[in-house]
């Protein structure tokens, strides 16, 4: 079998010992001996997938947390033309914090965009996002997270980097199961798919249906799967 690639990232400042390493691994181990099976339903393996992600982030240090994904990694860079737009999200507790890459794009020129719903029935959109440092320009949403005003212009990313619960290797992905980024993805075929997770989201398999939209790329703090 050929074994997509992936680089390693480098660590700076390096974790102490015993922390993000160490959690990392034993994350990933614990996460690959509960759901490396495709036995459960999909509903149980979303059950156990956000009950170790909640523990994994639960056992981050303060300081270690707030460090990671405040830069995206050169493999990422490569692939976000100039002038892109991108699409990203407003991270729940649990999920991989997106706000640093918001800032990071927005100083760099690009126009960035959050989901949008109207309601939780309602399709997602995506509405400009003027100001990743503040966030005033944003409002609680019908999901209880932070997204763009209806007043916000509607803007269609070129690149979306987007939360998810579990992933594979090869850039196969699970996410809360509401089915919002497939199919947005299904309509909108030119868009790159980026992933963005913790090292324990990481999973041998996943029961995948023909709906389910691969990823482009899956970055964590520790490794960037792809460009797949």
């Amino acid at each position: 079998m050929v074994v997509p690639p992936h680089h390693d990232l480098p660590q700076t400042p390096a974790p102490p010992p015993g922390g993000l390493a160490f959690l990392a691994h034993a994350a990933r181990q614990s996460a690959q001996r509960k759901l490396s099976g495709l036995s459960v339903t999909k509903q149980q393996l979303r059950q156990q997938l956000r009950a170790a992600r909640q523990a994994h982030v639960e056992a981050l240090p303060a300081v270690t947390k707030a460090l990671l994904f405040r830069r995206p990694p050169s493999p990422l860079l490569d692939m976000v033309p100039d002038g892109a737009s991108v699409g990203l999200y407003h991270a729940s507790p649990w999920e991989a914090p997106a706000s640093g890459y918001a800032a990071f794009f927005a100083e760099a020129g690009h126009a960035i965009a959050l989901p949008r719903f109207a309601s939780p029935k309602a399709e997602m959109q995506f509405r400009a996002h003027t100001d990743p440092f503040g966030e005033s320009d944003l409002e609680r949403g019908a999901f209880d997270l932070l997204q763009p005003m209806e007043s916000a212009p509607s803007l269609i990313p070129d690149v979306l980097i987007m939360p998810l619960l579990g992933f594979t290797a090869q850039g196969a992905r699970i996410g809360q199961g509401g089915g919002h980024y497939d199919r947005w993805l299904a309509a909108h075929p030119q868009t790159l798919a980026i992933g963005l997770a913790w090292d324990c989201q990481l999973v041998e398999e996943l029961p995948l249906e023909p709906h389910d939209i691969p990823l482009n790329a899956v970055i964590t703090p520790t490794r960037f799967y792809g460009p797949f």
